[in-house]
């Protein structure tokens, strides 16, 4: 199966740009892939032109020996930009090879469980408590049984009573995230998770810059609370780092821009060789069949940046747990003119 052509299609679904990738066969099958670099398409797009010649008369089937060639071809190895660019074209090699083989992507991964926890993650940290809460149970309503806010106001007093009124809202069982967007240093992080602590969330999520391996084994050790990272990693060497050093207690890939679906797998596999369980970031459709592939899987997070309304199927929630389907591939199957209503023309 020869890869006769590759092309991207940047779209604005009115939350945010997306990127996708298709790699088309002379088999006449076709795979779909997303960049998940937001904002930086043209960057992106322009390394998905740099590697055309490479990919065009490939054996599609081959899918680490590209990989390999399109992160190590080079004399330096790939950087975030192009990262995700592999992670699209990656993507859409895995969606081909379960799709030639007529089975879901979870089931060609390994298929573990389908049935995946999930939660509803928001853009929330300018809502107003009585808007959080609202919005929280329309999540509720959808069939979420765990959900995520944001955290890093101005003043960390008003972070601690927006928590405490989620936390009262919710009941003291229910699974309740914070995430932090990079916002903190490392000591106010630290001061952060110790006064978040009380209030018993899963975890706190990017706490301070993923770039600081010291400061997030500090975070852990001192802070008090179990830390998910790993969202802006976009190598297994970068979650290797973290990892070994003890600075991250639920790795958080994201399979459109740490190197598709073959780094994030690696990723959940050198988490579970720590012990560690597993979760993800953006680009839910596909990442819960990764998940669902994964022994040390923990919750899958549903984003507020789905493109549901182009997607002929999209994630089903059954008791609180995402399902992974039973189509071939990754099984999204998107309406190319809708999106074409919506597309990019300059990114």
């Amino acid at each position: 199966m020869k890869i006769t052509r590759i092309e991207t299609f940047p779209v604005f679904n009115g939350a945010r740009n997306n990127l996708f990738v298709t790699v088309d066969t002379d088999e006449g099958i076709s795979g779909v892939g997303e960049s998940g670099l937001s904002n930086r398409e043209l960057a992106v797009i322009g390394a998905v032109e740099h590697f055309k010649p490479l990919l065009i008369g490939q054996d599609a089937t081959r899918i680490e020996h590209i990989w390999q060639t399109l992160f190590r071809g080079g004399f330096f190895p790939a950087n975030r930009v192009l990262c995700s660019a592999i992670s699209a074209i990656d993507i859409a090699l895995w969606d081909l090879r379960a799709r030639r083989q007529g089975i879901p992507l979870w089931r060609a991964l390994g298929g573990f469980d389908p049935h995946v926890p999930c939660y509803a993650g928001g853009i929330d940290l300018d809502l107003p408590v009585d808007a959080l809460l609202r919005q929280t149970d329309d999540n509720l309503a959808r069939g979420f049984r765990a959900v995520k806010m944001k955290v890093g106001r101005p003043s960390l007093r008003e972070d601690i009573e927006r928590v405490r009124a989620m936390r009262a809202h919710l009941g003291a069982e229910f699974p309740l995230m914070v995430d932090a967007n990079m916002r903190w240093s490392v000591d106010e992080a630290i001061r952060a998770a110790r006064a978040l602590r009380e209030l018993d969330p899963v975890w706190l999520e990017e706490p301070t810059s993923p770039d600081d391996v010291p400061g997030h084994v500090r975070i852990v050790r001192e802070g008090g609370l179990p830390i998910a990272a790993g969202e802006n990693l976009h190598t297994l060497h970068e979650f290797r780092h973290l990892i070994a050093a003890g600075g991250v207690t639920f790795p958080e890939p994201d399979v459109t821009s740490c190197g598709g679906v073959t780094t994030f797998m690696k990723v959940c596999h050198l988490a579970e060789a720590f012990n560690l369980p597993v979760t993800s970031h953006g680009a839910h459709d596909v990442t819960v069949h990764l998940l669902a592939a994964a022994p040390n899987r923990s919750y899958l997070e549903a984003h507020g940046f789905g493109l549901d309304r182009f997607i002929a199927a999209p994630l089903r929630l059954e008791a609180g747990a995402a399902v992974a389907p039973e189509r071939p591939g990754h099984g999204i199957e998107f309406d190319w003119k809708a999106l074409d209503a919506v597309r990019a023309r300059s990114v």
